[in-house]
């Protein structure tokens, strides 16, 4: 299935043949302190930068119904975020993993979004399209 948007999304997880827990960090986009004038002006026209995690969250699909829950939902932060990622851990025997399980994979997208590895995780901008980034 292609994922073009997050209702594509759910709808997959929703498909699986076993329950998902559906994984998800916000990033904002950023500059770093060493940033040329001219990456700082770039950044100022909306292009370049780098995406930050900043903050992260687990759902199963049936905790969410649209995306503008989860972005509600992240709202309640006061943090403003410029993409979230998004990939899915598959249950098994009928029962979804739980949230604990979910804290390493969680920590391993953050390092992964830091290090630029995104090759697995789906972006989605702030409307809840997907993106490609590169």
């Amino acid at each position: 299935m292609n994922i073009s948007s997050f209702d594509d999304l759910l709808q997959a997880a929703r498909q699986q043949t076993e329950p998902q827990r559906l994984l998800f960090v916000f990033t904002r986009a950023d500059l770093p302190a060493d940033a040329t004038s001219a990456q700082r002006e770039r950044f100022k026209d909306g292009q370049g930068g780098a995406l930050v995690p900043i903050m992260c969250v687990d759902k199963t699909p049936d905790e969410l119904h649209t995306f503008a829950d989860l972005a509600e939902e992240s709202r309640q932060f006061g943090q403003e975020w410029h993409v979230v990622f998004a990939t899915a851990m598959s249950g098994n025997g009928g029962l979804a993993p739980s949230s604990s399980a979910a804290e390493m994979p969680l920590q391993r997208m953050v390092e992964a979004i830091k290090a630029g590895n995104l090759g697995t995780l789906i972006p989605f901008d702030q409307q809840g399209q997907s993106l490609t980034l590169g």
